[in-house]
């Protein structure tokens, strides 16, 4: 399993995967908008998505999980 943490304070501005989906390594799991700017954040790793920990429009902080890879 691989925790995948947002890497900036911002707001989760598109979800663009699904429970039970087949990831590979790099593919964009959700877009990060902070300061006007898109920002993505990738899969580290290949895998199946296994929890979505969060909703488009969320506020996170840096380091705060918002998939599972696993």
């Amino acid at each position: 399993m691989a925790d995948v943490a947002a890497h900036i304070t911002g707001t989760v501005w598109k979800i663009e995967c699904k429970i039970g989906v087949a990831v590979s390594a790099g593919d964009t799991l959700v877009i990060l908008e902070s300061m006007k700017m898109e920002m993505p954040v990738e899969a580290p790793e290949g895998g199946m998505v296994r929890e979505i920990r969060c909703r488009e429009t969320q506020a996170v902080n840096e380091g705060d999980v918002l998939v599972v890879i696993g």
